[in-house]
């Protein structure tokens, strides 16, 4: 908790800061929530209230209304358990590991060398902290902590609906403050697979390590747009563009760490005849100041680095290599349509996630969103006929659809009232370039009333993450002001 030695003390709202920063020594990797899920458990049967759990793992707590809101409809507080476990390849903490050292830069809080976890911790402690103040009404409440929303929202997707105790859902997983988010792109999953021919590498080759490293990274949905280098993508170039003059061969391509994370570090081990050893070289980082010039106003800390490496016993052909790297040239990432609707918004994007090496294929998994559901068809062709000019395959999975903006909702009536009674202007309403768990809940539920909302998180997913405490403030009094308004009694 925010002891008076803790970097938080003093902040305000002094029990939300509590439970976040509680949250931030607690493992909770996608899939691997248990330490997490025991935490929250304990504190719901010690409040007394009635907690259940389905088969995906989520929990469901009911909260029963105070004094006088028991008429108001019911609300479930929604918002993700796990986190992106992301970590400067340096660092001595890990978030895998319950391991997040807290800084205060100014106005923002970030962490040391990792993810810090505001993508959805925020949610957690808001509620918990929410459900504790005793001065702030509201009616029937649900809270629903979801798992594994990170590796493609498979918590929502296996979610019970008929646990789901409220006609209204509050998501608390926006990343913009002063907005009111009213819809979400879907996503599609996509692994191209190539099998190339490998041989052994002779004796009289020489083996070096490519690597690319030091770019920003982020969240490949509403950090697409920013013009930051994919690792993935980067090498490749680099090696396509040096092979062009020193033919050499693959070992291995190896890069990006989590789906949804735009590839910050990516690596390479190839054969080289020895005595083109030092032209490869030569060739590569004439490559690397291509790249670097031209990332230099958007993501100037990108590097490209060769050493050596220990022999590899075999590798690619030339021309499989050769193969490899058009096939790794092919695959697009990036923004690829803008949203009609909203300005300044993606609608429609692919971003290349990791590079696999297994055996004789390389697999490249990409992550592909649009609110445009009918936009999905035409970006999993390119994919499908790149795999296929490469002599591979793919392997598609649809993860879930976009959520459509409903703007003569309820509760967004209601959470514009309390905006403007609140802040005293009229909030920003907006859509997000990411998948929100409200797609998924709304489809498996039927008729809820849907709004999201939180405070301002900057480049989650990577190290870089960091999240403004005023902002925290504010997504606090939001949350106080909405559920006071959805259970105001009705006037006589």
């Amino acid at each position: 908790m925010a002891t008076e030695t803790s970097v938080l003390a003093g902040i305000e709202p002094r029990a939300f800061w509590e439970h976040f920063e509680k949250l931030t020594t607690i493992a909770r990797p996608p899939r691997h929530e248990e330490p997490v899920i025991d935490y929250v458990r304990a504190w719901g049967a010690e409040r007394g209230y009635v907690v259940r759990q389905d088969d995906a793992r989520n929990l469901f707590f009911e909260v029963p209304p105070t004094s006088g809101r028991e008429s108001a409809p019911a609300v479930v507080l929604q918002g993700h358990l796990d986190m992106v476990c992301e970590r400067q390849p340096d660092s001595p903490n890990d978030p895998a590991e319950g391991r997040i050292e807290l800084v205060v830069d100014g106005e923002w809080l970030t962490a040391n060398g990792t993810t810090l976890g505001a993508d959805d911790g925020v949610a957690i402690a808001a509620m918990m902290a929410f459900v504790e103040d005793e001065s702030s009404p509201h009616g029937p409440l649900q809270l629903l902590m979801t798992v594994a929303e990170e590796v493609g929202l498979e918590g929502a997707n296996g979610l019970d609906g008929s646990l789901v105790g409220g006609t209204i859902l509050i998501n608390l997983d926006s990343e913009e403050d002063g907005r009111l988010t009213v819809g979400c792109a879907g996503s599609t999953d996509t692994w191209v697979k190539i099998p190339q021919p490998r041989e052994p590498v002779g004796d009289g080759a020489a083996s070096l390590t490519v690597t690319v490293s030091g770019g920003l990274g982020g969240h490949s949905g509403t950090n697409i747009h920013l013009g930051r280098s994919n690792a993935v993508k980067v090498l490749g170039r680099a090696l396509r563009e040096a092979y062009g003059t020193v033919p050499f061969r693959l070992a291995s391509v190896v890069g990006g760490k989590s789906r949804n994370a735009i590839p910050r570090d990516a690596h390479a081990v190839v054969a080289v005849a020895a005595d083109r050893e030092s032209d490869l070289q030569s060739a590569i980082e004439s490559a690397a100041a291509s790249i670097r010039d031209a990332f230099a106003k958007t993501d100037a800390g990108v590097t490209v680095s060769v050493a050596p490496a220990e022999a590899t016993g075999d590798a690619w052909t030339e021309a499989g290599t050769a193969t490899l790297l058009d096939a790794i040239a092919l695959v697009p990432t990036g923004p690829l349509a803008m949203s009609p609707d909203f300005d300044g918004l993606v609608e429609t994007s692919t971003s290349l996630g990791e590079a696999i090496t297994e055996g004789d294929a390389l697999t490249l998994h990409s992550l592909t969103r649009s609110s445009n559901d009918s936009a999905m068809p035409e970006v999993i062709a390119g994919l499908d006929a790149a795999a296929r000019v490469a002599g591979g395959n793919l392997e598609v999975k649809r993860n879930y659809g976009g959520w459509r903006p409903n703007l003569d909702s309820p509760a967004l009536a209601a959470a514009r009232r309390a905006f403007e009674q609140t802040f005293g202007e009229p909030p920003i309403l907006t859509a997000v370039h990411a998948g929100l768990e409200t797609a998924v809940i709304g489809a498996r539920v039927a008729g809820l009333d849907m709004i999201s909302f939180g405070p301002q998180i900057e480049a989650p997913h990577s190290p870089h993450e960091r999240v403004s405490i005023p902002s925290g403030e504010r997504f606090w009094r939001l949350l106080i002001g909405v559920l006071g308004e959805l259970s105001k009694p009705a006037a006589t």
